[in-house]
């Protein structure tokens, strides 16, 4: 099946996810810079921070003052991740906007390391955190399924498995009377590739034809953003992305797992397919390099070097 979106949403992971896995210290000042910075090219979703355990992922030991911090603008959504109530009661002070998820993963395994639960642990922490957002007035808006593709602990994982988890996560919703916008599939350590994301998206559309689905992807072999590519030939669009390639999920089991596909790159792809993102190429390429600074290292991002086209087809134009 091929029927292209005219349009694609972006969701920015760069400063949550990204700083999140970098082994030194970057300091507040800079995390909130960098917020700022994506939130002047277009982007209408900037996740900034989780609120997690500091001992677990240090590089988050600052998120309530980075919350505070930042100057927000009124047409962009500044959100966060909690993965328990006790984030999600310190994710409520702050100024961001704050919305509930569900999540699920298909690894027990990855589950556990990634959250100290079970799926059925999981599914019961679910339930409590939803009567939380019911009586704090917290919207629901969508839920992720981890591990889609394949899991470095439990290998291989079958589609029907993914299919099965989304009908956990549904079930909970309507029993919460929750209509959710969106499940997010994620290839949370990189193991898809365009004929596994075909399999699992066919899947879960073969059940639920109508549910609108985003995809959480990482480019741990490169295969990222040809799985973009299939997603968007299966009229997927909605996507997870992080500025520079920054990002990864420090609970994979491998160090190579780090590296979400890149915004600026797919934005490139995009608007090179017609395809509209209502994003300011260049000033996201500004962002990767600022990015690539603040880490001190060199980052994945191919845009970021190569730069866009648009002096090149104005120098052609006048030629």
């Amino acid at each position: 099946m091929t029927d292209l979106p005219t349009r694609i949403t972006i969701h920015e992971e760069g400063p949550r996810e990204g700083f999140q896995i970098e082994p030194g210290p970057i300091s507040t000042a800079d995390k909130v810079r960098f917020c700022e910075a994506l939130a002047e090219t277009g982007l209408h979703d900037v996740q900034c921070v989780s609120f997690v355990d500091a001992r677990r992922v240090p590089g988050m030991a600052d998120a309530v003052e980075v919350a505070q911090a930042i100057r927000q603008k009124p047409d962009v959504h500044y959100s966060a991740i909690a993965l328990n109530l006790r984030g999600y009661e310190r994710a409520i002070t702050t100024p961001l906007h704050i919305t509930g998820h569900m999540q699920m993963s298909t690894s027990n395994t990855f589950s556990i390391r990634n959250t100290n639960k079970d799926n059925a642990e999981t599914l019961i922490e679910q339930r409590r955190q939803l009567e939380f957002f019911r009586t704090h007035g917290i919207p629901v808006e969508s839920a992720i399924v981890m591990t889609c593709f394949g899991c470095n602990f439990e290998g291989a994982i079958a589609p029907e498995t993914v299919r099965d988890c989304v009908g956990s996560l549904l079930a909970l919703a309507e029993e919460f009377d929750i209509k959710l916008d969106r499940v997010r599939l994620a290839d949370t350590v990189g193991w898809g590739s365009p004929a596994g994301i075909q399999r699992v998206v066919g899947m879960v559309r073969d059940k639920w034809p109508d549910l609108k689905l985003a995809l959480h992807l990482h480019d741990t072999r490169g295969t990222g953003i040809a799985n973009v590519l299939m997603g968007l030939q299966m009229g997927i669009d909605s996507f997870d992305s992080s500025c520079a390639g920054l990002g990864g999920c420090p609970f994979a089991g491998h160090a190579g797992a780090a590296g979400n596909i890149c915004t600026e790159d797919l934005v490139f792809m995009c608007e090179e397919m017609g395809i509209e993102t209502g994003i300011n190429l260049d000033a996201l390429i500004d962002c990767a390099r600022m990015a690539e600074n603040i880490v001190g290292h060199p980052l994945p991002g191919k845009i970021m070097h190569g730069g866009s086209l648009s002096k090149y087809r104005q120098a052609g134009a006048h030629a």
